[in-house]
């Protein structure tokens, strides 16, 4: 079972709104790794990254839980307590695959 955190109240039945990190492809940027945000389902590049946009959204919003969004990965931060989580509670949202990512993304033209 995994401890609790006074922050997983945040947590919301989130879809996460892309499939890569919003402003890094908005810059047309690479990212290593990505987080979602459990709040809202913004979708960013984590600190490895050079823009490490899953941070500055924490920054921007106060939204302190996130999730790993990379496939298999079942781990989640809190940004206030820096305390890491394994596995989260409740369903995590999952990336969509490429081909289903493709079709999106035509659609939305």
């Amino acid at each position: 079972m995994t401890e609790s955190c006074e922050h997983f109240s945040e947590i919301q039945p989130v879809k996460a709104r892309t499939n890569g990190c919003e402003e890094c492809i908005a810059l047309g940027a690479m990212w290593n790794e990505l987080r979602v945000c459990l709040s809202c389902g913004h979708v960013g590049c984590c600190e490895d990254s050079e823009h490490a946009h899953a941070l500055h959204h924490f920054n921007s919003t106060g939204h302190s839980i996130i999730a790993s969004f990379e496939r298999g990965e079942t781990w989640g931060w809190c940004y206030v307590h820096r305390r890491y989580f394994d596995p989260m509670p409740g369903k995590l949202p999952k990336r969509r695959a490429t081909l289903a990512a493709i079709v999106g993304r035509l659609r939305n033209r």
